[in-house]
């Protein structure tokens, strides 16, 4: 017997299959069964797939996470359910007091089953989901209405963009609550970025995490590597779950992240015990949680208890004491980063803090020292409530010796010995000498970084040897360094060297933007950098530019235009960009936006259906060239749907939200105007 071939649609979907399985296992499961490289060829074949086949990409396809573009604002939704916030329980009698008014108003006389969570310090978040596929991620906002980020939700990879077939059913219509959150390490990488680059950095991982949500460049948002945990379900249609724990299995097979830790506890006293043991546990996890939810555990209970006009009656959050400890200021520091910015950091007689044994501290500026009146010798208050960098929140003026010692800030760089410069209305000091060593090394770090130049098994310990033996002292000599040069670095292997002059060799092809990036102009980011590749045709063009020009470009400011021309205006900055291109790297340059407005210009597309006359890349490529965008999904800032042969449930969709939609004629008509 002769099977049938399968259709390529049947091996797109296969392949789409793999690849959310590997998804889930290495991003919800934390249990990879495949290498990062196998998991990059499958991603490739899928690509390369749809694009011959375009016809065929849906919007739940994994290569479909990131939009590529530029969001206009955030408009706002209707929750399903409201999104309600919790009563605080900040000891164990109150918790007591809690178990006591739900069993008095259950009249129930023994032990209540209870589901207790741990908090997890991060942003609130309902995901809508109908007929398997995400349609809409929305911020808490008020509880009733939030913000819509669906395009930001979805490059979370622990966000399942279709729920899992082989759950035991796959609901119509269901929405989930959960907690988006930055983990430690990811947390710490961004604030040595920002650091690095002279921009404030992030309190904690909480405001690092709701910050990016609220981006509008969306790979931005993908680069900060959010994840999540899904808690509970809001709203299920046919709904026939009995219990609070069978939700959380549920959401499990579903392929959601839910927490691993959670406990059904029998009884107040169970409880407790899981916040205690919890309490002194919570340092060794990978990310902030700042307390327990402790949830009734059957779902008929909870409707029987009701809720207040802010919080319901069958949950409390037990909240952990923030930390802190005292310790002795022995010195303070400052380092130099990649714009100049030279910072304060405190260096301190060993503490344990938080779990982790703390020698360093962030002192931000010398205005904040002076605010604190923070002295070399002093004995200082710590704190790290919900944060990983500690904070110096005190000198303890009491235990003062008379042998603290006023901080001043140096007047030279304590790496080059250059005069440093405190520009007017900012609050950094900065060392003004571009041949630094401490801000070469940084400025090649960011160069080499996977927003810039993306050039492989350059790390900072490298960097720093390239550095110190004179190997390295612009952009440009990275191009000229040879295998036989690296192979004679210590623990640099000839199989090391040969992989390392291979990434740089491939990092000579660069999209316009990233190039831009890469150079590390001051205030500008992969955004800014974006937006400055599609209204510059060259880098020629860039270079010329003055900050009147600049700033009348939709996205540039006036600060950020200022110091770009103040970039450009700098010798060394322009001979830098010579030798780079003369080295051989390629500039890749997108389409140009139109030099007259168009009634295509600003408008979001989304395309669904067969095109007769062209292919959907084509389509997409023509809307963009007149300066319009194209989305995968159908939302309330689509400004037209394109509706090809067999048009899919976006069509539909656009009905129900009155978007305007366009037959192939008309869009060929709207593309000649």
């Amino acid at each position: 017997m002769v099977l049938p071939k399968k259709s390529l649609k049947e091996q797109i979907e296969e392949l789409r299959d793999l690849i959310r399985y590997h998804e889930r296992k290495y991003y919800v499961d934390n249990d990879p069964e495949i290498s990062d490289g196998e998991f990059d060829e499958l991603m490739q074949r899928l690509r390369e797939l749809e694009a011959a086949h375009p016809e065929l990409i849906t919007p739940d396809s994994p290569t479909q996470r990131i939009f590529d573009g530029t969001l206009e604002g955030f408009v706002q939704v209707q929750h399903k359910v409201a999104m309600l916030s919790l009563d605080n329980a900040y000891d164990f009698d109150a918790l007591s007091e809690f178990d006591e008014r739900v069993r008095r108003s259950l009249g129930v006389s023994g032990d209540i089953e209870y589901v207790t969570e741990l908090k997890i310090d991060g942003v609130g978040v309902a995901l809508l989901y109908e007929d398997g596929a995400l349609v809409r991620g929305a911020t808490r906002g008020n509880g009733s209405v939030g913000d819509e980020i669906t395009e930001n939700i979805r490059t979370i990879r622990s966000v399942p963009l279709r729920l899992c077939s082989d759950a035991p059913f796959v609901p119509r219509v269901l929405e989930v609550r959960g907690e988006v959150f930055l983990g430690r390490d990811e947390f710490e990488r961004i604030n040595r970025q920002r650091e690095a680059a002279g921009l404030p950095i992030f309190a904690n991982p909480r405001n690092s995490a709701a910050g990016s949500l609220r981006l509008l460049d969306v790979r931005d948002v993908a680069s900060r590597k959010l994840d999540t945990f899904i808690y509970t379900i809001s709203y299920l249609e046919g709904d026939g779950i009995s219990t609070h724990w069978e939700a959380l299995r549920l959401l499990r097979s579903w392929g959601f992240k839910v927490n691993p830790l959670a406990r059904l506890c029998s009884g107040i006293e169970q409880v407790k015990a899981y916040c205690r043991e919890w309490e002194e546990r919570r340092h060794s996890l990978g990310y902030d949680t700042d307390g327990v939810v402790v949830k009734v555990n059957r779902l008929d209970y909870q409707r029987a208890l009701g809720q207040t006009t802010k919080n319901p009656r069958w949950a409390i959050a037990f909240k952990f004491p923030a930390e802190q400890a005292t310790t002795k200021l022995l010195a303070i520091e400052v380092q130099v980063g990649r714009t100049g910015a030279v910072t304060p950091v405190a260096h301190l007689e060993p503490v344990r803090l938080s779990g982790t044994t703390v020698k360093r501290a962030t002192l931000h500026n010398e205005d904040e020292i002076r605010r604190k009146d923070i002295r070399i010798g002093d004995i200082v208050l710590l704190e790290k409530a919900g944060e990983i960098i500690p904070q110096v929140v005190k000198p303890i003026t009491a235990r003062r010796t008379g042998e603290e010692k006023v901080f001043h800030m140096p007047k030279n760089c304590p790496v080059c010995g250059s005069k440093l410069v405190r520009p007017q209305g900012e609050a950094i000091r900065r060392c003004v000498n571009s041949a630094c060593p401490a801000q070469v090394k940084e400025r090649i770090m960011h160069f080499a970084s996977r927003a810039g130049l993306e050039i492989d098994g350059l790390g900072p310990a490298l960097v720093d040897m390239l550095v110190d033996r004179g190997m390295v002292r612009s952009f440009a000599d990275l191009f000229r360094l040879d295998q036989e040069q690296l192979a004679r670095l210590p623990r640099m292997a000839e199989k090391s060297a040969s992989n390392l002059v291979a990434a740089i060799e491939k990092s000579k092809k660069v999209p316009f933007d990233r190039f831009i990036y890469a150079l590390g102009i001051r205030h500008v980011g992969a955004y800014v950098a974006r937006v400055l590749a599609e209204n510059f045709g060259s880098i020629d063009e860039l270079i010329s530019a003055k900050a009147e020009q600049l700033a009348a470009i939709h996205g540039i400011g006036e600060v950020v235009a200022k110091s770009i021309e103040e970039y450009f205006s700098v010798e060394e900055n322009v001979t830098a960009v010579r030798e780079l291109l003369a080295e051989g790297v390629q500039l890749q340059y997108p389409a140009r936006r139109p030099e007259a407005p168009s009634p295509i210009a600003g408008k979001r597309f989304v395309l669904t259906g067969t095109l007769s006359s062209m292919k959907r890349e084509e389509a997409k490529k023509r809307i963009e060239a007149l300066g319009g965008r194209v989305t995968s999904s159908v939302t309330k800032q689509t400004d037209y749907v394109v509706v090809g042969e067999q048009p899919g449930s976006k069509l539909a969709k656009a009905e129900k939200l009155g978007i305007t939609t366009l037959s192939e004629s008309e869009f060929l008509e709207l593309l000649k105007s």
